[in-house]
């Protein structure tokens, strides 16, 4: 079946004439150990009854009494001794029955035509009007010996059918329900799993693997998939590999330029701004490159963590000192508490986080402002905060500020060196420790960062 509409088509036919079978099947099932039974005994009750009232009442005029009584809703046939049949009121459809039967019944017997009519595969057997389909009960009447036949009419029977008949509608209706229920998780099932894998792409995880063997418009579009998901896989591994290797080549020639700026700085005397211009940009682009190419190592998703057990507040005391010119040379105000507190976690991806949260307090907090870094230590968990008084951060780039390559509003751009990689890396870094980063700021109130990283990696 190769089209998808086709397969719903046919799969609604089926489950439609399947729950009318099944629900069909139960039913008669009813009828033939439950209804049939009951029908058979209070129509055998009238007739009893029926008949005893004639004998206790003999003045009665049997034919008057008895066609007003088939008047009632009931088919009645009377067979004397002789077998001659009188019929009152409607007649039955087909009067064929055993002369032995009849002679039974005059004998005494109740004939229950109604419990032993044949076990029809149909419930239409319970309408069928025929003499053998009724009950057969002795009548004594002035001295006389006769065989008195009932039969509910079936417009009264009708009324009994209501509940069979709400019977075979319920149980389709719950047979239905549960079929679509069941076909409808299959039919949906590859979905469901193209729902999952595109999941997984949004997420830069490409080696996805779809068991989906079809040959509907969903086995063509898993096709489809996978071969996108490939061709995705190599577009990214040759990303990767060209920013590892455009990373890599950029050092060596960076390294030359800066000894040469060296040796002519000491050989010959050069404005000193230009200089300081061309260290600074070297520096630059140098920290661009490693940023990319530390990015792309992080992409990988068999990165291996390298977790020992070091202490977090000496590696950020060991930083602050590292940047503590610059912390001067804008005279900044420092206040931190950083108690003793070990984890077990890889020491140098940490690092590159408490770095580049330094390094962005320090950029975007204005001369003479202040930063503070807090250490809280929990059960499980530790937690970090930077909270400085800069500039702050607008609420949109609030909402993007961990994308690659994305910079600020021009406002913030000014003062910024780099090309929006910094807090990629952390989030990178946070993510493969199952940490958390959260910011809280105001553009002219400050910036408040708190990271919060377990104590053990698994």
């Amino acid at each position: 079946m190769k089209s998808l509409y086709a397969k719903f088509v046919i799969t609604t036919v089926v489950i439609m004439v399947f729950s009318s079978i099944v629900a069909f099947f139960f039913s008669n099932l009813y009828y033939q150990q439950s209804l049939k039974p009951q029908n058979d005994e209070k129509t055998t009750l009238l007739a009893v009854e029926l008949a005893n009232y004639i004998e206790t009442h003999p003045e009665l005029e049997l034919h008057e009494y008895l066609q007003h009584s088939a008047s009632l809703g009931y088919h009645i046939m009377v067979f004397n001794r002789e077998l001659q049949s009188t019929t009152f009121q409607d007649p039955f459809r087909d009067t064929s029955i055993e002369d032995a039967t009849i002679q039974q019944v005059l004998d005494g017997t109740i004939y229950h035509g109604i419990l032993q009519f044949p076990h029809q595969t149909f419930v239409t057997g319970f309408f069928a009007n025929e003499l053998k389909n009724s009950i057969g009960v002795p009548l004594q009447y002035q001295s006389e010996t006769y065989a008195l036949f009932v039969r509910t009419n079936i417009k009264l029977l009708f009324n009994e059918m209501h509940f069979l008949f709400a019977t075979i509608l319920l149980l389709m209706i719950i047979l239905s329900i549960l079929l679509v229920l069941l076909c409808t998780k299959l039919i949906v099932k590859p979905i469901t799993k193209l729902t999952e894998a595109t999941t997984c792409i949004a997420k830069g995880k490409y080696d996805i693997k779809l068991d989906i063997k079809r040959l509907d418009e969903l086995g063509r579009l898993s096709q489809s998939f996978m071969q996108m998901s490939k061709q995705l896989s190599q577009v990214e591994e040759k990303r990767k590999e060209f920013i590892a290797n455009i990373s890599h080549d950029f050092q060596s020639p960076l390294s030359n330029i800066k000894g040469y700026v060296t040796l002519i700085e000491k050989e010959h005397p050069i404005n000193q701004k230009y200089i300081n211009t061309i260290h600074h940009e070297i520096t630059r682009l140098s920290t661009m490159t490693n940023q990319l190419l530390q990015l792309t190592t992080l992409d990988q998703q068999d990165l291996p963590l390298k977790p020992k057990l070091f202490s977090v507040s000496k590696q950020i005391k060991q930083l602050l000192q590292h940047y503590e010119w610059q912390i001067q040379q804008k005279n900044l105000m420092l206040s931190y508490s950083l108690p003793e507190v070990q984890i077990y976690a890889d020491a140098e991806l940490l690092n590159a986080v408490w770095d580049n949260l330094l390094s962005n307090a320090i950029k975007y907090t204005n001369e003479f402002g202040s930063i503070d870094i807090e250490l809280i230590e929990q059960p499980e968990t530790v937690t970090i905060t930077f909270e400085d008084n800069g500039i702050g951060i607008s609420e949109h780039d609030q909402q993007q500020i961990f994308e690659r390559f994305y910079r600020a509003d021009s406002s913030r751009t000014r003062t910024i060196e780099g090309i929006g990689l910094g807090l990629s890396i952390v989030k990178s870094v946070l993510t493969l420790h199952n940490g958390t980063i959260h910011f809280t700021s105001k553009p002219g109130v400050g910036t408040t960062v708190t990271v919060t990283v377990t104590k053990t990696i698994e």
